[in-house]
């Protein structure tokens, strides 16, 4: 110490918890310096009370304000500029917010897809109880003789921005009914997004649940056993089919690896 009042720049980084090298560039760009230097060795000193003058710069450098913004601040600050400053940049974090959450939601339908492909019975036809699930209902489809899914989905991909669609978020199929699905397993009547802000709302309840593996439309023989499976336990189709999958491309390459997985709600037939 030079004396009691002065802190050298490492009793100063000490204290303060901010490093010896961050002191020193901050006093290069002008935004906090040192109350003295030597002028034989040139060597920074801090007094005590730039403790406290220190929170003006660290505050304002936790909120990510630029560097530029706070040197210019540091001379010519009023309470007027400050809040002026803070409302720009809550604007921008409430921006940086939605676009968190809203990747925080792509990440965590894809991981729940997964999960439930880790756990799948592919073997099995069971009776399962869901949750709800908002999603987007794409338009009705419309198909020609020799369509297949493919038409529809690509005539919609131009239009996805005008209907707020985000593709990063699993896409999947919606029949109007058990029988549709089974009529035409690879001609869903509408898409839908697994986008949880959507107005569509997958209820509650029990559903019929069956998996198939292969590519998209090869459905096999799942449609004739969840049929088979609701006719065996006296159970009756009450809504529409939701198909997704839990594997498809961005899980995997191999496309004979994609897991499709088909639910539709049930009620017991009445006696």
């Amino acid at each position: 110490m030079v004396n009691n009042d002065f802190l050298s720049i490492q009793e100063f980084s000490k204290l303060s918890g901010i490093e010896s090298s961050t002191l020193r560039y901050w006093d290069e760009i002008g935004i906090f310096c040192p109350l003295m230097r030597n002028d034989e060795n040139n060597y920074r000193y801090y007094s005590t009370a730039q403790l406290l003058a220190l929170n003006f710069v660290t505050t304002l450098s936790d909120l990510e304000i630029p560097l530029k913004t706070i040197a210019n601040l540091r001379e010519d600050r009023d309470p007027d500029k400050i809040l002026d400053l803070l409302e720009k940049q809550e604007k921008q974090m409430d921006m940086e917010m939605r676009n968190l959450r809203h990747r925080y939601s792509i990440i965590h339908a894809r991981r729940e897809l997964i999960n439930f492909g880790v756990k799948a019975d592919e073997a099995d036809i069971g009776l399962v109880s869901m949750e709800g699930m908002d999603m987007i209902l794409w338009p009705q489809n419309t198909y020609k003789e020799n369509d297949t899914f493919v038409q529809p989905l690509a005539a919609y991909v131009p239009e996805v921005g005008e209907r707020h669609i985000n593709l990063s978020f699993p896409v999947g199929g919606y029949y109007n009914t058990l029988s549709a699905f089974a009529k035409n397993p690879g001609w869903p009547d509408h898409f839908i997004s697994l986008d949880p802000t959507g107005t569509h709302t997958k209820k509650a309840g029990d559903y019929i649940v069956g998996y198939v593996r292969g590519y998209y439309g090869n459905m096999g023989d799942l449609p004739d056993r969840m049929s088979a499976f609701a006719k065996e336990n006296s159970l009756k189709p009450a809504g529409p089919l939701y198909l997704v999958y839990l594997y498809e491309e961005f899980t995997t390459q191999d496309t004979s690896n994609y897991l499709a997985q088909a639910s539709v709600a049930v009620k017991p037939e009445k006696r």
